[in-house]
């Protein structure tokens, strides 16, 4: 093909993807039957929304009728500190009310003050659908964030069908921000935030919610996703100071198994523990970061691994390790949420003793370089999906990062034990365990995310549970890891 057919062909496949959204599912809609779940397994839902292919008990625990006494009560405190949200009393009470859990009811409305929406959407009045249209003729990401909206949250109400009113929200969300930012554009694990805001504001609070969280100082999540991840780096390796002075026999253990930091800790810092923990526990989580940023991020980490320290220490293998921090936590986390928080809370405090609370304020090149909202034509190469057959600096730094922590962690274990372990845990393959191999991405698409799922990605939906099923997973780790450990 030349030039000018290849434009034609990418531009074809977004306007196809646009139709399909904007016609939703009205009347000649075409849905393939795949793309539809057969729901007919599931049961019930539960109070966020989410659908269970189990019926949920139906008798009502006495505790259960405390906890809603007590969560009404626990509303109307807040529906009065909402009305006065300004007020020096207001301030005062916040922290702790929020550490308590803001009421679901309630949820929205706080993280829309939280994150100061309603102040920006004034200040760029109009800027959303600018962003809409923009990528409706020139975002080179629609292809990939029609892959990963797709299969978000699939198991929630809001999400179950296909094109549903939030689904395509959803997709126009990342759309305009792959415009507004174009720095970033999209990258896997975007979509996780879009869609737990759509859950809780409409489709252009969401937008400005997911602006905050990028460019925010407090929040700063650009450094996740810009090229290179190296804001998400500098948290691993943090992550692995904490973990050597505070469980240090904990952090031998999962070294000499080949378990790297990045493959369990990775989806706590991209998508601030959403899918790694129960729902519940997620958006109290999620509560606490929108009031004090980043910083919760180390503590709330290490609580985890300290809370499982005892089941964790028997385990002596890569699959038990993800198995169990990857995949069980999700549905039972062993501790109840007030449990956790308190950890959290106790354990930033252990933390700034020791001054390891906190990695420290975002670097330069961890933030935007450019202002938003300021179109630029993307190059030929975008527009078509063609992928840089080089690295980028910012990936070089990424790879060699991993590459020097995994060479660490075999000389230690080589001390520890009168035999080399290979710390890759899978029989001895040599190179990074970053690979962004072309020759890997989930199709041929021409108008592919450049951050998609060979080069960039940190996840991918199905691969994940490749970690936890065996031998198989082990060969093939060096050159899966990125799209293996979040599971969009």
């Amino acid at each position: 093909m030349n030039e000018e057919e290849l434009l034609k062909r990418s531009a074809a496949e977004r306007d196809r993807i646009f139709s399909c959204y904007d016609r939703g599912r009205e009347s000649g809609a075409q849905i393939d039957p795949w793309e539809d779940p057969g729901f007919e397994v599931y049961h019930t839902t539960d109070r966020y929304g989410f659908i269970h292919d189990k019926r949920l008990p139906q008798k009502v625990d006495p505790n259960e009728v405390k906890l809603r006494h007590v969560e009404m009560e626990r509303i109307k405190k807040w529906i009065k500190m909402l009305r006065q949200w300004e007020s020096p009393a207001t301030v005062d009470k916040l922290r702790r009310r929020i550490y308590k859990g803001i009421p679901n009811s309630l949820r929205g409305q706080v993280w829309i003050k939280l994150l100061g929406v309603q102040n920006l959407k004034q200040q760029h009045a109009g800027k959303y659908d600018e962003m809409l249209q923009l990528a409706r003729q020139w975002s080179t990401e629609i292809r990939q964030i029609d892959a990963d909206v797709a299969r978000q949250y699939r198991d929630h109400i809001n999400y179950r069908e296909r094109y549903s009113i939030t689904q395509r929200s959803m997709f126009y969300v990342l759309a305009a921000y792959s415009m507004y930012n174009m720095e970033v554009g999209y990258c896997q694990g975007m979509s996780v935030l879009a869609g737990l805001l759509l859950l809780y504001m409409n489709e252009e609070d969401a937008f400005w919610g997911l602006s905050v969280l990028l460019a925010d100082k407090k929040y700063s999540m650009h450094g996740f996703y810009v090229d290179g991840f190296p804001k998400l780096n500098r948290f691993i390796e943090h992550h692995d100071k904490i973990m050597s002075k505070f469980l240090p026999k904990l952090k031998r253990k999962l070294d000499k198994c080949g378990c790297d930091s990045i493959l369990y800790a990775l989806k706590w810092f991209f998508v601030i523990f959403q899918e790694r923990t129960p729902v519940s526990l997620g958006l109290r989580i999620w509560d606490v970061f929108l009031l004090d940023g980043d910083r919760i991020l180390p503590p709330m980490a290490y609580s985890v691994m300290k809370l499982h320290k005892r089941y964790l220490m028997p385990m002596e293998s890569l699959d038990e390790f993800c198995g169990y921090l990857q995949m069980k936590l999700e549905k039972n986390f062993g501790f109840d949420d007030d449990t956790v928080i308190n950890a959290m809370e106790r354990n930033m405090e252990e933390l700034k003793r020791a001054k390891l609370d906190y990695p420290g304020p975002p670097l330069p090149h961890e933030l935007p370089r450019h202002p938003f909202g300021i179109f630029k034509e993307p190059s030929f190469s975008s527009k078509v999906g063609r992928r840089s057959e080089e690295f980028s600096e910012a990936q070089h730094v990424m790879r060699e990062s991993v590459a020097q922590r995994r060479d660490v962690a075999s000389s230690e274990g080589t001390r520890e034990n009168s035999t080399p372990v290979d710390p890759a845990g899978c029989g001895g393959l040599g190179g990074s365990k970053f690979s962004f191999d072309p020759s890997m991405d989930d199709g041929g698409s021409p108008n592919g995310s450049r951050r998609s799922l060979a080069d960039t990605s940190v996840t991918s939906t199905a691969d994940l549970s490749m970690v936890a099923r065996g031998a198989e997973a082990y060969l093939h780790r060096e050159q899966l890891l990125i799209s293996q450990v979040l599971t969009l």
